[in-house]
């Protein structure tokens, strides 16, 4: 598992309420942990679809004639599991953010730790990368990047220092970013405000928000009765749109009541949030900030 080391494996996978004929997704194959435990619990006829935009990512398929890798965006669940013929599922499996792989790729630019070229694309056939965002979106636009993704109060004086820098030479490399903004990044805070630079980034380069929006809008439809959902996510932004979006079946606003003061939610939450033991954290660093929501289908009451 050198890809990377799946996180919350165990609670993740359980939460699914396997069936052993049943059909799974796990939207974010990755190097293949979830996806080789949910195929561990599924006897001859269960089925399961993975999907994974990143080509690096593609090459841990798995070879098992339950198994089927779908190489999208999990934006398009939907469309694509219909192109296989599936309508219903019985479970789906979503380990947001960014692999362990990814991190350590040096070229593929999303850690603060090296020099890398300014990339941070999981889909690497697309034309938008972090270089393009840093040395061509205006001055507003970037401010709204780092204030609305990065949470970081200091938003415009980080847009305004880019863009006073990109005039003079073209920001191309991490290190070169990572020095323009050094001002901005006392020695306490360094790593802290970094990580939010670049998560800030990396959620604009991949419109991580919106594909969550997407596939969470997605899920009630695709959902058999009873069946469930596990979310795994790493940052604030995620985790709220996912407990939202449980909560109420929307993003913003509240759900509408009818003549009794009744609302209809599609989604019921199961359990409590569950976060990684001290004893995986110290196993995998990466664990930290990892948030398990788990929902499933609500039956609607005739």
């Amino acid at each position: 598992m050198s890809y990377h080391s799946p996180v919350l494996l165990k609670e993740s996978v359980d939460s699914l309420s396997i069936k052993s004929d049943g059909v799974y997704v796990d939207v974010t194959f990755g190097g293949g942990g979830h996806s080789r435990e949910i195929l561990s619990r599924l006897g001859k006829n269960g089925r399961l679809f993975s999907f994974d935009q990143d080509k690096d990512a593609q090459q841990n398929i798995i070879e098992d004639d339950r198994f089927v890798l779908i190489p999208e965006n999990f934006r398009y669940i939907s469309r694509y599991l219909r192109f296989h013929g599936v309508r219903k599922v019985d479970g789906v499996l979503a380990d947001l953010g960014v692999s362990s792989y990814q991190f350590d790729e040096v070229d593929r630019g999303f850690s603060t730790r090296f020099d890398g070229d300014l990339d941070m694309r999981m889909n690497q056939n697309s034309k938008k990368s972090a270089k393009e965002i840093i040395n061509r979106y205006s001055e507003e636009k970037l401010a709204e990047v780092f204030f609305h993704f990065g949470e970081l109060r200091n938003s415009r004086a980080l847009a305004k220092t880019i863009v006073a820098k990109r005039s003079e030479n073209k920001i191309e490399t991490s290190f070169q970013l990572k020095a323009i903004l050094q001002r901005f990044l006392p020695k306490a805070k360094e790593h802290k405000i970094l990580a939010q630079i670049f998560q800030a980034i990396r959620i604009e380069v991949n419109e991580e928000l919106e594909v969550l929006k997407e596939f969470l809008s997605q899920v009630p439809e695709l959902l058999k009765e009873e069946g469930r959902l596990s979310v795994i996510s790493y940052h604030s932004l995620e985790d709220r749109l996912v407990k939202r979006y449980i909560r109420t079946g929307l993003f913003i606003g509240e759900p509408e009541k009818d003549v009794f003061g009744n609302s209809f939610e599609p989604l019921q939450k199961v359990g409590k949030l569950i976060v990684p033991s001290l004893k995986e954290i110290r196993q995998n660093n990466r664990a930290r900030s990892a948030k398990l929501r788990i929902a499933k289908l609500k039956l609607i009451n005739l």
